[in-house]
């Protein structure tokens, strides 16, 4: 099979529902996409409308914890930053995230570069923790829906509806034009999203990998936004973190130096 025919396949697939939809069209029904857009609007309404998609900072507070082989590894207080970035910017978002006591400890990431900073100075990541963290935010249901809905190649198609997590839902799954795909269980109740599925290139074991995650205890973060405050994420089946937070915060000023090196910062590194 060349190149060109392999292409030609994962094309076929990936639109053949919404070809389905599209002859739904002609005989007078509600398409899937017309569904998936539907279902999207009430999300994106109940997420807080306007005020969901013009956050400007996001800053959660809790405890975090991490996992091996369902195991508990480590738990730590919690603080992540977010700054979300005009639309002129490339790429959406950058965060601060800060576990322990002592704040001056940190990772930033950017997206396109990243740091950890500590008593000994900064450290630049590595390029797959980076393509990670891009990855990761590329696939969030809530970053797509505030930052990439009128994104050129982003389609929707609508599974129907289920029960998961004991909640009636709707199935939503998103496309871009760099072939990922994001599944979302949307609550036909509440319309706030239940968990989110993706799966993505894991370096290490040179195959791809399933990320699930589990969205709940959704509260009001200001302005109307309503944000969950419990995160669970798991990783091929196995629960690998945690994150209760305490308070959740929106549009709290955040200064643009907490996203960045510290002037005069020592780089190092663990070879040093």
């Amino acid at each position: 099979m060349t190149a060109g025919t392999s292409q030609s396949a994962h094309l076929t697939r990936r639109t053949f529902a919404l070809s389905l939809a599209a002859g739904a069209t002609l005989r007078g029904a509600e398409t899937a996409r017309e569904r998936a857009l539907r279902v999207i609007d009430k999300t994106i309404y109940a997420l807080g409308g306007d005020a969901f998609r013009n956050m400007r900072t996001r800053t959660e507070i809790g405890r975090a914890y991490s996992f091996y082989r369902e195991q508990l590894n480590g738990l730590s207080i919690a603080r992540l930053y977010t700054k979300y970035l005009p639309e002129s910017e490339k790429f959406g978002e950058v965060q601060r995230q800060v576990l322990g006591k002592k704040q001056d400890d940190a990772i930033i990431l950017t997206g396109a570069e990243g740091w950890e900073i500590t008593f000994r100075g900064a450290k630049a990541l590595p390029a797959d923790r980076i393509a990670q963290f891009r990855e990761t935010v590329l696939h969030d249901i809530f970053y797509i829906l505030r930052r990439r809905m009128h994104e050129p190649g982003i389609d929707f198609d609508s599974r129907g509806s289920d029960v998961a997590e004991n909640q009636p839902v709707e199935i939503i799954d998103v496309y871009d034009s760099e072939n990922r795909k994001v599944t979302v269980w949307i609550n036909s109740t509440t319309w706030l999203p239940v968990k989110q599925s993706f799966q993505r290139p894991d370096p290490t074991i040179k195959d791809r990998v399933e990320e699930l995650t589990h969205f709940t205890k959704y509260r009001d973060a200001g302005d109307g936004v309503m944000w969950p405050h419990a995160l669970e994420r798991s990783r091929d089946g196995e629960k690998i973190f945690v994150m209760y937070s305490d308070e959740v915060t929106v549009g709290k000023p955040l200064d643009d130096a907490m996203f960045r090196l510290p002037p005069g910062a020592k780089m190092w590194s663990t070879q040093g």
